[in-house]
Order: C-alpha cells, then structure tokens, then sequence
C-alpha cells in the first residue's frame, strides 16, 4: 500500500528556482475552447484541475503573485475554456483547466466543456502533472475521483492540493487530509505527497511553486 505524506518544505535551491520562476513574466496565451486550437507542444506544461469554486482561479493568482490573472468568480462553471500562461519567459505552461462538477451554465455547454477536459488529460504530451485540487471544508467527492481515474486511464501523474485551509479547523484540517489519503489509494497515477494551501495566508504557495519549478 502507497504511503501518502504531506510534501515537506522545499530544499533551499528549489525554493528560490520557484521564486525565480513566478518571479519572472507571467502571459496569458489564450483560451482554447477546442482541441485544434492546443498551442505546439514544446515545453513541459502542469495544468490546475478541481471542481467548480474549488478555489482555483485564487490559487493561481497567489502563485503568480497577480491579482487578476485567473478570473475568479462567485458564479462557478463560468471558466468555459483551457487557459494556457508562459512561466518564466516561456519555460513553461501553466494550464487553467475549466471547473468540473457543478455549474450554472447549460447542460449542452457543460458537456462540451467537460469533453475537452478530458480530452485534454487524456491526449497532452508534455504534460508532466496535473494538479487536482480538493477544497478542504469537504474533502474528495465522486466527481473528483471520477477525474482522478480519468487521470489514471491517462497514465498522468496526478497531486493533491488541499485549498482554503484556513476555513477549517486544525482538527477538520487533520480530518480531511486522512479522507484524502484514503480516497487516493485506489488511483496509481497519484503523487504520494500531498500539498495544503491557503491562497488567503500563503500557506503551501513557495511548496507549489518549488515543485512545479523542479519539474522536468
């Protein structure tokens, strides 16, 4: 059996490769709304997966220390498309994929959105790791192991960010980490090291931002 752990605080170079790295330009590309619109696959890229007002778009705009850069709205599902920015003068792709799971958008546009979510995880080449995100007031739900066994299927390895830490209790806190652990021993693409975040106090950000910068 697979031993989940969190991630331990990054070593002193990769700390300051990740700072060099969201230190440095930060583009928007585009939004794709299509497989054919994919950019070329010439760089290593890690997408940002999770279920609708997971807190993702926060996430992101506290990694890239922009305010904006994410849209983050309090309509969830509004994010519609695959979202591609440069790191680091082009080092690589950060990938905002649409919110899965609950929306108010209809059903027709949801299932287009939810196709090209998977099409994407299924069929990328360069991507080296998904991260799938998990709001930690409610821990793993079916449409997040849903993902994750797409993920699996798609042999892309795959690591659990637990956001909104701050919003619980240490001892909710505690709690969910253990449901996580145990939700994620079913899915071989896991990563063993689980990452919590608070987008709000910055918890976990220099952790999630040395492990994308180390990626290869």
């Amino acid at each position: 059996m697979l031993t989940f752990t969190l991630a331990p605080e990054p070593e002193e170079f990769a700390r300051e490769r990740g700072r060099l790295l969201f230190a440095g330009p930060v583009d928007f590309v585009k939004g794709v709304v299509a497989m054919s619109g994919l950019p070329p696959a010439d760089r290593v890229e890690v997408c940002f997966a999770g279920r609708s007002n997971v807190g993702k778009s926060s996430l992101i705009n506290a990694l890239t220390g922009r305010k904006s850069l994410a849209r983050a709205s309090n309509t969830p599902g509004r994010t519609q498309e695959i979202n591609f920015f440069t790191l680091g003068d082009q080092e690589k792709y950060l990938v905002d994929l649409p919110g899965y799971g609950y929306a108010e958008a209809p059903v027709a546009i949801v299932a287009k959105w939810q196709a090209l979510l998977k099409s994407y995880l299924a069929g990328r080449t360069t991507l080296r790791r998904a991260f799938v995100l998990i709001d930690t007031r409610h821990g793993v739900k079916k449409v997040d192991d849903e993902i994750m066994s797409l993920l699996d299927k798609s042999a892309v390895t795959f690591q659990t960010v637990l956001t909104k830490a701050d919003k619980v209790s240490r001892a909710e806190r505690e709690a969910t980490i253990e449901q996580v652990k145990g939700a994620l021993q079913k899915h071989p693409a896991a990563f063993p090291e689980l990452v919590v975040t608070s987008s709000e106090k910055g918890d976990g950000i220099e952790t999630l931002r040395a492990i994308i910068a180390t990626l290869q």
